[in-house]
């Protein structure tokens, strides 16, 4: 369970104070794999963070029942100067996972070779891609918070994350944002609509993306 208690989050850039989202309260339930919709710019991604910790509210709460992950495709919080090893020791320590057998998997998984003793500073954009997903892939979660990013590398790479993903799924739900509406009803039964700081809750995906769909009509 994720619920949001009176959540305010505010962006701010030159002077200018922004609502992401604005007094939102509603709770997202266990069993149910949402969808969240929004305009571009509306703080989609902002709001992935918010679940998953990485960045705090200005008020109110959010309280988390489960174990959630980072969102997936995200890999800003890899420590540059360590390994890509190195990295996966510090999460398998935070999460209470056996190190060894998390750092066999990823290394296996994320298929960085020689580079997984490498700085990750020295990674391309989609090294750090493959090794965020196979981290995330190598911890059993509650919930799954995706990006648009679900597979990166070429089409063997692609299909070994898409089934990994889909196994992962038959025991925890997913939260997810996607730019594909046909990705969302892939993956979603139920969706969330952030518009003008305001999350609507819509317990059919259908309508969450009828919902949004009216939105972009009217502006």
């Amino acid at each position: 369970m994720i619920r949001f208690e009176h959540a305010t989050k505010y962006a701010r850039a030159k002077g200018i104070k922004k609502p992401i989202i604005r007094d939102a309260s509603l709770t997202l339930h266990r069993g149910k794999s949402v969808g969240l919709l929004g305009r571009n710019g509306a703080g989609k991604s902002t709001l992935l963070r918010l679940v998953a910790g990485a960045i705090k509210l200005d008020q109110g709460r959010i309280v988390r029942q489960g174990k959630i992950s980072w969102p997936l495709g995200f890999a800003g919080s890899f420590q540059g100067s360590m390994t890509g090893e190195q990295n996966v020791r510090f999460v398998a320590r935070i999460y209470g996972v056996d190190s060894a057998e998390l750092i066999d998997y990823v290394e296996d998984f994320a298929e960085l070779g020689s580079f997984f003793k490498a700085p990750v500073g020295t990674y391309s954009s989609g090294m750090k891609a493959r090794l965020a997903f196979g981290l995330s892939m190598g911890v059993n979660f509650d919930y799954y918070l995706v990006d648009e990013i679900t597979a990166v590398g070429d089409s063997n790479f692609k299909k070994k994350c898409h089934a990994v993903f889909e196994t992962k799924l038959k025991g925890a739900d997913v939260i997810m944002v996607s730019h594909s509406t046909g990705t969302i009803r892939d993956y979603c039964d139920c969706g969330v609509v952030l518009e003008k700081g305001a999350l609507s809750y819509y317990d059919d995906v259908e309508d969450a993306i009828r919902a949004h769909d009216n939105n972009m009509k009217g502006n």
